[in-house]
């Protein structure tokens, strides 16, 4: 564009203001590109075996001097933990122990607590206290993680559930390690280059680490079976969800026995909201029949458990196992699931929806799927006393739906809702 001889002054003024403010406004996105292409590689990274080290974001540091970024050359564990968490306490003199064995050559412990928000209170006190108390030869950084960067840009990248879950980062910056620390005897000295003293399985061979402490959880939790210390199951439980964290059976196990057998509801809330997130983000029935089993099982005992939090988490749970209509063929039907939906929908006051999802149940015990005689009789009558503890909060004349309720209930139930 050119301008004319006649152009005025004040009009050449206004263009050269607005061409300045462009030249500004680009200069500023050149200037900031670099960190908007950092932050979206950051918010979109996927942790694994050499990836680079994602940075250090903590909240405060509660133990040793801040630690700002990896230096080179020297070797980092950074081991996710909580108090709360037993099997990380009977970790944490490990740690003390590898500390001090391998600092000579570069070795770095930083304690990351990124679980403790969900337990409430004053954090910052409460955890320092605890510090104090429980581990006063404490040789290693400790940080809080209040805010979930350290989770995010770590744990959630990794696609890591669990904790105590360590990560090794080896001289060059990148991850050499994920896993529990019970491995990192074995582990960090391949990384640190230390001569081996006898035939171990090494870092690099996951499956050989994988077997090796499969067998150390089995040794350890058939005589704390057997012995019936609760307290020892939970701890060698809680070392093998933290290893596989996608075993079902393990997840409920560790769920019931913080909330039905030991009854510590400040570990066990945050464990059961874990449980219902994976079962949700995985979206399987049965994953979500199991987390809702925990909570509205009828035989379950949740008096104690936080009314907010079970109701809470049972409504989420619910919505999504009734939006799977037809339930998923390769979960199981619907009397799997609907039992504790139908629980929940009867504690929140809700007795016609409870008596139709048990209806449901019931009817699909005569669906396609070949259940075995005694496995069906005892699913079938534990629904049936439910439905008579239902029928029982409604008055003799109420119908519902189509289905008219004397006194006298049981003669009609087979009108209504099919049972053979």
């Amino acid at each position: 564009m050119t301008l004319s001889a006649t152009t005025t002054s004040a009009q050449g003024t206004r263009i050269w203001s607005r061409s300045l403010r462009i030249v500004v406004f680009v200069a500023i996105l050149i200037a900031l590109m670099p960190q908007c292409l950092a932050m979206g590689l950051e918010a979109n990274m996927v942790l694994d075996i050499k990836s680079p080290a994602p940075p250090i974001k903590v909240e405060k540091w509660l133990r040793g001097q801040p630690l700002t970024n990896f230096q080179a050359g020297k070797t980092y564990v950074v081991e996710f933990w909580a108090t709360w968490c037993v099997s990380c306490l009977r970790a944490l003199p490990k740690l003390v122990q590898l500390q001090e064995k391998y600092r000579a050559l570069g070795l770095e412990l930083l304690g990351v607590l990124a679980e403790e928000a969900a337990t409430g209170g004053d954090v910052h006190n409460r955890v320092d206290a605890w510090l104090t108390k429980n581990v006063p030869n404490l040789n290693f950084r400790i940080a809080l993680d209040s805010t979930g960067e350290m989770k995010k840009l770590w744990m959630d990248a990794s696609s890591s559930r669990g904790i105590p879950t360590s990560f090794v980062v080896d001289g060059e910056g990148r991850i050499a390690f994920i896993g529990h620390p019970l491995a990192l005897d074995e582990v960090l000295p391949e990384i640190l280059g230390v001569w081996r003293t006898r035939d171990e399985p090494k870092a690099g061979d996951p499956a050989e680490v994988e077997r090796a402490t499969h067998e150390l959880i089995l040794a350890e939790l058939t005589p704390a079976l057997e012995g019936a210390d609760l307290t020892a199951v939970l701890s060698v439980v809680e070392e093998a969800v933290a290893r596989t964290p996608e075993d079902l059976n393990l997840r409920a196990f560790q769920a019931d026995l913080l909330l039905h057998k030991i009854r510590e509801f400040q570990a066990g809330v945050p464990v059961m909201r874990r449980f219902a997130r994976d079962a949700l983000e995985r979206n399987s029935e049965i994953w979500m029949a199991s987390a809702m089993g925990q909570l509205f099982n009828p035989a379950k005992d949740n008096s104690q458990f936080p009314a907010a939090d079970r109701f809470a988490i049972g409504k989420e749970l619910s919505d999504h196992i009734l939006a799977l209509d037809p339930p998923q063929r390769e979960d199981g039907p619907k009397f799997l699931s609907y039992a504790s939906v139908a629980q929940y929908y009867y504690e929140s006051g809700d007795v016609d929806r409870a008596i139709e999802l048990v209806g449901r149940a019931l009817n699909s015990l005569d669906g396609p799927e070949n259940i075995p005689v005694e496995l069906k009789e005892h699913i079938q009558s534990q629904l049936l006393k439910s439905l008579t503890n239902y029928f029982c909060e409604i008055p003799p004349s109420k119908t519902i739906g189509s289905l008219e309720v004397p006194s006298l209930h049981e003669q009609r139930l087979g009108r209504d809702i099919r049972l053979n």
